[in-house]
C-alpha cells in the first residue's frame, strides 16, 4: 500500500476515526485504525479509515493518490497523533513489510504495524431509515441527551430512546430527576414507518456532533435480519453504527403533566446568570429556591450558618404564590437547552416535576421541547 494525500484532510479524517477507540481495549488490535486502500485498480483513488471497539464503529472515507492497493493496522491514537503535528505539506504513506512509514516534508515517522486478519470485521450498515436536516438533529439531540443518566449500572437511564412515527421522529432521556422530549420532523424512507429503539447517548452525541458538517444525516435501523439491534448514522464521506441498548426505557410520557396551577415567563438570559450567582452560596446537594409571587421571581441560596444569596428579577407570574426549590445544575442545564430569548415553567404543585418550554418570539410556546425537572422538598 502506497498513497498520497493532503495533511489536513488526513489529520481530520484519523482524528474523527481514533475518537471511538477505547482506552482501555479488550485486545491489543482494538488500539489500531485500519487504513485499507482497495480497489480493482492497483491505483485506487480512496482511502478508508475505520476503527471499531465491539460497540461503537467509526468509518471515513477520503480521496488520496494511490499508487497500489493494500491494508494496514496501526496505533490509532498514536496516528492520530502524528497526522496532527506533521507540518503543512503532502503526506505520502507506504507500507513495507512489518512497518508504516509517514513522510510529510523533513518530517519522517515509522509505525509498527499490527495483524490485519486480527482484526474484526465491522458491522454493516442497517437498512436506511431516512433523513433529517443536520441543525435539527445536532440540536434536538443535544437538548435531550444532557438529561441522560451516568450510572452504567442503570444501563436503561443512559440511553437516549429515539422513537419514529411517520414523519416525525421523538427524542427522550432521563436520570429520574430529570427528563428531556424533544420531537421533531424529518423524512422518513418509507411512509407510516414505526419504531422505537434505545440508543447510548454518549454514542448518539458523538453522531450529532461529528457528522453534521453537510445539510443532512440519513439514520439507518434495522427491521430485522442483518443488522438488528445496530443504529446506524452516515453522511456523504464517513458513517458510523452503535450498538443499541437492549433495556427497558420508562414509560416517561405519564410523567409529563397534562395541566398546571401556574406559569411564569422569565427571559432566559437573565435567569441563568441570576442562577450561577446565587448558587455560588448554595453547598453540594443544597437547592436554589424560586419564590413566584405579584413582585415577580426571588431567587434564594444558603442559609445562617453559611452564605446566604438572594435576587429579585422581573418574571410574569400567574397563578397562586410558590416557593419551589430545584438542584441549580439540573436547572441550569435545562435553561440552557431552551434555545429561546424566553423561558416557561409550569407548576402543579411545590412538591410536584415543573416543565420547563421555550416561547417563541412570536406565537405561542413552543411544546416541541420540554424539560421536567424534580423539585428539592424544602424543608418547612
Amino acid at each position: 500500500m502506497k498513497f498520497r494525500v493532503e495533511r489536513d484532510v488526513l489529520a481530520e479524517a484519523v482524528a474523527w476515526t481514533a475518537k471511538s477507540l477505547p482506552s482501555r481495549p479488550p485486545v491489543p488490535v482494538l488500539a489500531g485504525i485500519l487504513l485499507d486502500v482497495s480497489g480493482e485498480q492497483a491505483a485506487g483513488e480512496t482511502l478508508t479509515i475505520s476503527g471499531f471497539d465491539y460497540e461503537v464503529s467509526t468509518q471515513a472515507t477520503i480521496e488520496v493518490h494511490a499508487q497500489s492497493a493494500g491494508r494496514a493496522l496501526v496505533s490509532g491514537r498514536l496516528l492520530a497523533d502524528i497526522t496532527r503535528s506533521l507540518p503543512p505539506h503532502p503526506v505520502e504513506v507506504a507500507v513495507d513489510g512489518p512497518r508504516l512509514t509517514i513522510s510529510c516534508g523533513s518530517a519522517r515517522f515509522t509505525l509498527p504495524t499490527m495483524p490485519v486478519e486480527d482484526y474484526p470485521g465491522l458491522p454493516a450498515m442497517p437498512t436506511t431509515a431516512g433523513v433529517v436536516a443536520s441543525a435539527d438533529f445536532d440540536t434536538a439531540v443535544s437538548q435531550v441527551a444532557v438529561a441522560a443518566g451516568r450510572d452504567d449500572t442503570l444501563p436503561m437511564l443512559t440511553g437516549v430512546r429515539l422513537e419514529i412515527d411517520g414523519d416525525r421522529l421523538t427524542l427522550a432521556a432521563t436520570d429520574r430527576y430529570r427528563l428531556a422530549v424533544r420531537e421533531f420532523g424529518w423524512t422518513p424512507e418509507l411512509p407510516g414507518q414505526s419504531a422505537a429503539v434505545l440508543i447510548p447517548a454518549r454514542s448518539l452525541s458523538d453522531a450529532a456532533k461529528t457528522l453534521t458538517g453537510g445539510p443532512e444525516v440519513t439514520l439507518a435501523l434495522s427491521s430485522g435480519g442483518s443488522g438488528e439491534g445496530i443504529m446506524g448514522f452516515r453522511t456523504a464521506d464517513r458513517h458510523t453504527t452503535t450498538r443499541l441498548l437492549d433495556a427497558e426505557f420508562p414509560k416517561y410520557r405519564s410523567l409529563l403533566p397534562t395541566d398546571s396551577a401556574a406559569t411564569a415567563e422569565i427571559r432566559v438570559a437573565g435567569f441563568i446568570e441570576a442562577v450561577k450567582r446565587v448558587a455560588l452560596v448554595a453547598d453540594r446537594g443544597t437547592p436554589v429556591r424560586l419564590r413566584f409571587g405579584e413582585e415577580g421571581l426571588t431567587l434564594l441560596a444558603g442559609g445562617d450558618d453559611e452564605g446566604r444569596a438572594e435576587e429579585q428579577m422581573e418574571a410574569d407570574f400567574a397563578g397562586e404564590p410558590l416557593t419551589i426549590g430545584f438542584n441549580p445544575s439540573f436547572l441550569l442545564d435545562g435553561l440552557s437547552a431552551v434555545h429561546t430569548e424566553t423561558v416557561r415553567l409550569s407548576f402543579t404543585t411545590a412538591n410536584k416535576p415543573a416543565v420547563l418550554t421555550g416561547v417563541p418570539a412570536e406565537g405561542p410556546g413552543n411544546e416541541d421541547y420540554r424539560y421536567l425537572i424534580m423539585p428539592v422538598r424544602l424543608p418547612g
